[in-house]
């Protein structure tokens, strides 16, 4: 797990003789129990680089948070964020926190994406009351999830289950197991380790369930002309998951990827060096397409482009057409 703060943190520094005390920062999210977890990770690696500074935190109610629809159902980029970072925009905030994977490539004009904290494990997880894994499952069996990719990805490894469209905060979704709404579920880990739930769960293999582009990822946003903010918030980059995270976001932008036409994609930094995996399905999910790129000399950008392209050539243009098509058989389910 990554390094957070104990429950209920202070966001408040407590070395009054740093240079910098007396700073305050206003810090955007929204308000669900994981986005404040989130938050509070960030403001707790913040408070340990730069010690003497306070932090108020803002909450901003956001339309994803307002429609209750399946987020594939919803046609509108940045509908976790948009509001937010508004907010960042006309100054009522200094800076805010995201999951990386619901903000989108190409950021409102005057923002930037600040940094990228070390990154959780970006894997799946099925969650079970009897800690199933995939293969023991039962037939018929019904999995919850919001996400078409695990929708897609489930049905081609066990296509004798039934996935049910979900939405919900972590609370909600594990009482649906159990009570007749559903068998399972399938989730990020990294939500279930910020949060500190402890359930019974296994993770689902890597190379069947590709992540969304930036799963496991935080992504602080801040002004691009706010030198001493973007100085802070730097301080608890992580270059690696940096890297990984700008190959995956270059990806995405290249194929023009999202909640209604989603692709697994996973992005690892070594010794300097990029390489990155994607997949794209159709809607039944017979048919994929994949992609592979290494970086020598070039960037990580230029990887995730070069992997994208790869996919747009091998047909997934195509595939994004079928989905769209589709989506009203996924809104019946």
């Amino acid at each position: 797990m990554s390094d957070r703060g104990p429950p209920g943190i202070r966001r408040e520094g407590t070395n009054a003789e740093a240079a910098n005390v007396g700073l305050r920062y206003v810090v955007a999210t929204r308000g669900s129990r994981l986005a404040l977890a989130q938050t509070d990770q960030v403001i707790f690696q913040l408070m340990s680089s730069s010690p003497g500074v306070s932090y108020e935190v803002t909450v901003i109610r956001t339309k994803g948070d307002k429609d209750p629809r399946p987020f594939f159902a919803m046609d509108q980029k940045g509908i976790f964020e948009k509001e937010v970072d508004r907010a960042v925009a006309d100054g009522r905030a200094d800076f805010a926190v995201h999951s990386l994977k619901d903000v989108p490539s190409e950021l409102p004009g005057g923002l930037v994406l600040a940094c990228v904290p070390k990154r959780e494990c970006p894997d799946d997880v099925l969650v079970t009351a009897e800690g199933h894994t995939l293969e023991t499952l039962p037939r018929g069996a019904i999995i919850g999830t919001g996400s078409l990719r695990r929708a897609v990805q489930i049905l081609r490894a066990r296509p004798d289950v039934r996935v049910k469209p979900i939405r919900g905060n972590i609370d909600t979704r594990m009482s649906m197991i159990g009570s007749g709404t559903v068998d399972g579920l399938v989730l990020a880990y990294a939500g279930l380790a910020r949060l500190d739930v402890y359930v019974r769960y296994v993770v689902l293999p890597a190379e069947e369930f590709l992540p969304s582009p930036g799963q496991g990822a935080l992504a602080v946003i801040c002004r691009a002309g706010d030198a001493g903010t973007l100085g802070m918030l730097r301080s608890i980059e992580d270059p690696d998951s940096r890297a990984e995270a700008d190959a995956e976001r270059a990806l995405s932008a290249a194929v023009g990827s999202g909640c209604r036409f989603p692709i697994g994609a996973r992005a690892r930094c070594a010794g300097g060096r990029t390489s990155i995996r994607a997949d794209a399905f159709s809607i039944d999910g017979r048919a994929v397409v994949t992609a592979e790129a290494e970086g020598g000399t070039e960037g990580p950008e230029a990887v995730g482009r070069r992997a994208g392209r790869m996919l747009l050539h091998r047909g997934a243009g195509r595939l994004a057409i079928n989905w769209r098509k589709g989506l009203a058989e996924w809104n019946d389910r």
